[in-house]
């Protein structure tokens, strides 16, 4: 099966899975902003999940639970990183984001229950033994927390009042941690759901989670908020520091096809199964949103 089937197929199992998930809440605007806010968008995160186990002899039945918990997160990190005492974006997938449509208040508590579900999901008992999800749990607790995407909005936001621009090292450790940090863990969670050596998986990933941030900013400059879903060229008007400001446009295209051939080199333990892997690295930088 081709890599953009079978990421439409999961990203719809994914759905299902979540809508599930949230079946039995109230209809409080709350809720209803928890539903909107895990509407569309590619599902990489989850695809990497199901995937990679796929590719370890998991079945998606037993991993789907995971691949949701990961969405739900990153769910919540995109609601909290939308506001005004964040990003300050109106725009997310081409629809109002989840405080302009509902207010601050709303965006926050939704936010700290997609959260909260994310970690939930990850305890299904459908997922494996009590020591498989206490690891799923921990590995996602560090991939979000101060560690891993908290931390990077953190510099983030930092660097936005800092005096000096960031240096070049010092966006990868950011984005490391802001984009990063979740994607490779992702990858990683098939590992464990098989009890796999998860090491290439987490070379692919962390290769993959550097070309999807550089490819981000490509986007920032030359992309189109229609075919994009959320506003551009914030970045350079704020006079951000990003890949494309201190590599150049150009650069920066070659450093993302760079780390896609490292994130395919990573995988060559795996053979052909990994082929819809090495392609959604591909994928990554051929993007246009």
């Amino acid at each position: 099966m081709s890599f953009s089937t079978q990421l439409a197929l999961d990203a719809a199992a994914i759905q299902v899975r979540l809508d599930a998930a949230m079946a039995g809440f109230s209809d409080e605007p709350v809720v209803q902003a928890m539903r909107y806010a895990v509407q569309g968008g590619k599902r990489l995160r989850g695809f990497l999940v199901l995937e990679a186990a796929r590719m370890l002899g998991v079945p998606q039945a037993r991993a789907i639970s995971a691949a949701a918990a990961v969405e739900a997160l990153h769910a919540y990190s995109l609601v909290h990183d939308d506001m005004p005492c964040m990003d300050d974006d109106a725009l997310r997938r081409g629809l109002p984001t989840v405080h302009v449509k509902w207010d601050e208040a709303t965006a926050v508590l939704a936010g700290d229950a997609l959260q909260t579900l994310a970690f939930e999901l990850m305890a299904d008992p459908d997922l494996g033994s009590a020591e498989t999800r206490i690891a799923l749990v921990a590995g996602l607790a560090r991939a979000s927390g101060a560690e891993g995407m908290v931390l990077g909005q953190a510099l983030d936001i930092a660097a936005e009042t800092a005096i000096q621009p960031l240096t070049l090292d010092k966006i990868i450790e950011l984005q490391a941690g802001k984009t990063g940090a979740l994607i490779r863990f992702s990858a990683e969670a098939g590992a464990i759901l098989a009890g796999a050596d998860p090491a290439p998986l987490r070379a692919y990933a962390t290769a993959l989670g550097l070309a999807f941030q550089i490819w981000d900013d490509v986007l920032d400059v030359t992309g189109d908020a229609a075919v994009t879903g959320k506003a551009v060229g914030k970045d350079a008007a704020a006079g951000k520091a990003t890949f494309v400001s201190l590599l150049g446009l150009d650069e920066a295209r070659a450093r993302a096809t760079s780390l896609v051939e490292q994130a395919e080199i990573a995988l060559a333990p795996y053979g052909p199964v990994a082929q819809n892997l090495i392609d959604c690295a591909r994928f990554v930088i051929a993007r246009q949103s």
